[in-house]
């Protein structure tokens, strides 16, 4: 063979052309000079967003949660690859400070006025909270202390592997009985490493959970409704195990259906019409089978009712998508009765086909157009 051994010419790449691993051919574009001056062009010292929502605590009792969503230098896992379907990255800036992110910090309790009216305070930052290499450990310590001193539920986000002995106990101290989300997405090594790139393993939840009971932290876990790679009735059948065995070992759990996030490898599927987004009759289907659940289930689908979001017909999405957001705070599945729509057909007919004949990405098709069109679509 005369080419050069750091060329290749069969397959995918041009002859001539230095080879190139697969990871570096399906990776976000998150740092092209585009990304990058869109990402430098925000403001460090304002927020990405700040607003209320209503809220259940643990004790049943109806309240009011104020959001707040920090720009900061992102997670470290997306330093290194990132995860399929995330694309936080987009509200970054890897030059935030400690004076930043105070400014932001005085920001959000200036707009909500030391967030009157709440109870529950969550925050976001792209990452985990409590990662040092992210945001700085001062900051984390002035959060922690002040939401505890006002008497707020403070709710932050890790990922599993952050959750270490010495910083869960740090946590603990400075804002006692706080909840810690980890975004697991799947009870599935295998969901885990090929669908999502997570970056680790369900090993590692179960010993973060353990972590947070022996320093009395409250556990949220996050699971994906309908990862990549993965049919819509292959989504229903999984999340369904996956809250019946993650439940029991949750304060609460939070299904979020999959959206297509700007610059991620999901978005690329989607273009190529490659993935669709949920069905919300999934959702519905998927609440229904496991209710009741020990501590609360929580679905939140982002984007409903759009293309790029789960969505039905067009015509029912409006009042399906209430009943799960009413569900959420309720935790009452009368929210349910009554619905229905044609469309509802259509989605047995998928989820039937998916689970009966070996086609590992499914049989869905667009769901926003007339057979008609479909039929006389190239």
């Amino acid at each position: 063979m005369d080419e050069d051994a750091t060329t290749c010419s069969f397959g995918l790449i041009p002859s001539g052309k230095p080879a190139k691993k697969i990871h570096h051919l399906v990776k976000a574009p998150e740092n092209t000079p585009g990304s990058i001056r869109k990402r430098e062009s925000w403001d460090a010292d304002e927020l990405a967003v700040v607003y209320t929502t209503p809220e259940r605590l643990p004790s049943g009792k109806f309240c009011e949660a104020t959001t707040v969503i920090f720009r900061t230098r992102g997670c470290v896992w997306w330093w290194k690859s990132g995860c399929t379907f995330c694309g936080y990255f987009n509200d970054v800036r890897d030059d935030v400070t400690l004076e930043n992110l105070l400014s932001q910090w005085e920001e959000a309790k200036q707009k909500t006025n030391n967030f009157e009216g709440s109870e529950v305070i969550k925050i976001y930052t792209s990452g985990t909270f409590f990662e040092d290499r992210e945001n700085p450990p001062e900051w984390q310590e002035i959060i922690l202390r002040e939401t505890h001193q006002m008497g707020l539920r403070l709710i932050v986000e890790a990922r599993a592997e952050m959750c270490t002995p010495e910083k869960i106990a740090w946590v603990a101290e400075r804002h006692p009985g706080c909840v810690v989300a980890i975004g697991l997405e799947a009870l599935d090594d295998e969901v885990l490493k090929f669908h999502c790139n997570k970056g680790f393993s369900t090993k590692q939840w179960h010993r973060a959970i353990n972590t947070l009971r022996e320093n009395n932290l409250e556990v949220k876990t996050y699971l994906l409704f309908k990862p990549p790679f993965m049919s819509e009735g292959d989504a229903l059948h999984h999340s369904i195990e996956w809250i019946s065995k993650v439940a029991p070992l949750s304060d609460e759990v939070s299904v979020n259906p999959m959206n297509i996030q700007n610059n991620t490898i999901v978005e690329r599927l989607f273009r190529n019409s490659e993935y669709r987004p949920p069905w919300l009759w999934s959702l519905v289907e998927m609440i229904r089978q496991v209710h009741p659940v020990p501590g609360r289930l929580i679905v939140h689908p982002t984007a409903a009712g759009r293309i790029r979001g789960a969505h039905n017909c067009g015509e029912c999405d409006k009042n399906v998508a209430a009943a799960i957001e009413r569900y959420s705070v309720s935790n009452d599945i009368i929210e349910f009765e009554g619905l229905s729509c044609d469309c509802e057909k259509v989605w047995r007919t998928e989820i039937d086909l998916d689970t009966s004949i070996p086609i590992p990405l499914g049989v869905g098709l667009d769901r926003r157009i007339s057979d008609e069109e479909r039929l006389m679509s190239p």
